[in-house]
């Protein structure tokens, strides 16, 4: 089974199982053309974090693609240059582009086919074009002044004629496909094995023909970004040289019967775990699935956890073994911090601050007695401004030229719209091997095109905070606090659901909401996936400008009005999207004697297949 955000990346991936291929080859295969099917939502320049079941080991792992801050980045530098938030286009927020490492580590340790082989289907539809869905057609309108006013070369790839591509029509990129044949050619020319092959791209993308264009690219060049100046850029060959990609142990939380695994707090993955462990000590089944006391419950939860990741998540690991100091170790995440953020007595305590009124305040915990320091975030409901950037350069939302094209929160919009910066996979395959991926970064609109290269940077570290002394405080050779946040879950100690979806801050709400759905609401994973959504926009966001919007609950329009109405009355200040617009979750599952999977419906492009 494939389930996925793109049916062409699921229709590869079940290409793969069918012939002989196992979970882990159909999820690379898939993650390539992701790449070429919603380049609006991820692209080789970005990064991914993958949980996976390994059936041999009899294991969940976490490989973690996400790349870290050049050595270059420092807060010092950030300043020097007039800035105290970084930007969130352009090459000043470019980190190690993680995604290619993260695939090919996976592909190596517990795949069977060669890069060449799932290299293929990505390098046809960038040779001969993928449809144009209306959102990629949408986001290249959107920033078409960008690219023919500052950004050239992004024009030169995203529109062919100098024309914005026509919703319908086919889209290549030629380059990008020259690009993995070159790589697939220099892989053979090193080794006729398969591990040696995986790992001379390995070297050819972080050490060779790749890594020296993205160096020359971010040294020699410099392109207005949404700080409204000309910037270069700060990655550096030695950062590419210097990054690997990791295999790591999950977190985990148990609820009802089953075992919640997620990514470490670089990572906002626990904060799904805080979440169950503060919902624990309340009787969901009683209120009724998405009654008003439920949606109340679920969302105050939420609220604390997410407080949570602000004051207490960041990366405690440094890559960069001779990277120049800032900050200090007392800066990150101390070792028992998250055993106390996931202890009984600590969520106990959380779980009283639940009341029955909506609360507007941002609330982090101490846990283990630890004062949590928060940012000197934007002032709350200024998500289309941009405080924080020094003098008179702070752009206004969308309105001030093109700077502000292609900058913040870009996976939901204000309005509900789905706009898209992630996409995400799910494969079992019929050993019972499973993977949950959620590759995003790099995509169109975030930084101009590499010409050699035909795909752009990544701008993570735009969720770095350029102040001293916190968790997420910017260290060079550290990764950002990234958002993207795949999932897994056993029941009874068997490995049973790998599920996960795009969208930002709201990804660790909306899996939530699902697993609610399947666990309390005893729903099918599609009737899962197709009940009314709901999230808050309640605490700061992860991306430029960083605005938030306390006690402010998007819901689908298909939510009950009288269970709205209670809600309103208890303080909520509801506003309601599109019956099918918050979302896009898929999941593949191992129950009984039986494969499932499910895919979603909203924007009409997610595909589950299998057999």
């Amino acid at each position: 089974m494939v389930a996925g955000t793109h049916w062409l990346a699921s229709a590869t991936g079940m290409s793969v199982l069918e012939r002989g291929g196992n979970a882990f080859d159909a999820a690379v295969a898939a993650g390539f053309v992701l790449q070429i099917a919603e380049p609006h939502l991820n692209g080789p320049g970005g990064e991914v974090p993958i949980l996976l079941w390994s059936e041999a080991e009899q294991k969940v792992s976490v490989v973690c693609g996400q790349g870290v801050a050049p050595a270059a980045a420092t807060i010092e530098r950030f300043t020097e240059l007039g800035l105290d938030i970084v930007p969130g286009t352009g090459l000043l927020a470019a980190t190690v582009p993680g995604a290619f490492g993260g695939w090919m580590l996976m592909l190596e340790r517990w795949g069977t086919w060669r890069l060449a082989d799932v290299l293929a289907p990505a390098i046809h539809y960038a040779e001969n074009g993928i449809p144009v869905l209306e959102r990629i057609a949408a986001t290249i309108e959107s920033v078409e002044g960008l690219f023919n006013d500052d950004w050239p070369t992004s024009a030169a790839t995203w529109l062919p004629g100098g024309q914005v591509p026509a919703a319908g029509s086919k889209l290549a990129n030629p380059v990008l496909a020259a690009t993995y044949r070159k790589l697939v050619a220099a892989a053979q020319a090193a080794s006729s094995s398969r591990e040696g092959q995986i790992e001379a791209a390995r070297r050819a993308w972080y050490e060779g023909f790749v890594a020296e264009a993205i160096a020359e690219f971010s040294a020699k060049t410099a392109w207005r970004d949404s700080s409204g100046e000309v910037h270069g850029g700060l990655l550096a060959g030695d950062d590419l040289a210097r990054w690997s990609a990791s295999v790591e142990e999950p977190l985990t939380f148990d609820y009802r019967g089953h075992t919640v695994c997620k990514t470490g707090p670089w990572g906002q993955g626990p904060v799904f775990l805080q979440q169950l462990a503060m919902l624990d000590g309340f009787d969901l089944d009683a209120m009724g699935y998405l009654s008003a006391d439920y949606v109340h419950t679920v969302t105050e939860v939420a609220k604390l956890a997410f407080a949570d990741r602000e004051a207490w998540y960041g990366d405690a690991h440094v890559t960069l073994s001779d990277a120049p100091e800032s900050g200090t170790m007392s800066d990150v995440p101390e070792s028992g911090t998250m055993s106390d953020l996931l202890s009984a007595a600590y969520n106990a305590e959380r779980r009283r601050l639940v009341g029955v009124e909506a609360s507007l305040d941002l609330r982090p915990g101490a846990p283990g007695g630890r004062a949590p320091r928060l940012p000197a975030f934007p002032a709350p409901g200024t998500a289309s401004s941009a405080p924080g950037i020094s003098g008179a350069r702070a752009p206004q939302g969308v309105g001030l030229g093109h700077v502000g094209q292609g900058v913040g929160e870009p996976t939901v919009a204000r309005d509900g719209t789905v706009r898209g910066d992630t996409c995400h996979v799910d494969v079992v395959d019929r050993w019972g091997n499973m993977v949950s991926a959620t590759p995003s970064g790099g995509w169109l609109q975030s930084s101009p095109t590499i010409p050699e290269l035909g795909f752009c940077l990544g701008t993570r570290a735009q969720m770095f905070w350029l102040q001293e002394g916190l968790p997420a405080s910017l260290r060079p050779g550290t990764r950002p606090r990234t958002t993207l946040s795949p999932s897994f879950a056993l029941r009874d100690g068997r490995p049973w659901l790998a599920f996960g979806t795009p969208g930002g801050d709201q990804q660790d709400q909306w899996s939530v909401n699902f697993f609610l759905a399947v666990v309390h609401g005893r729903l099918n994973l599609q009737e899962a996936i197709d009940a009314p959504m709901f999230h808050s926009e309640h605490f700061p966001s992860s991306f430029f400008p960083r605005g938030s919007r306390p006690g402010v609950l998007h819901a689908e329009d298909r939510l009950d009005p009288d269970v709205v109405a209670e809600l309103r009355r208890r303080g909520h200040e509801v506003e309601l999207q599109g019956s099918w617009t918050l979302g896009r979750l898929s999941a593949v599952a191992r129950d009984g004697a039986f494969l499932k999977a499910a895919a979603n419906p909203r924007g009409a492009q997610g595909y589950a297949v299998g057999r």
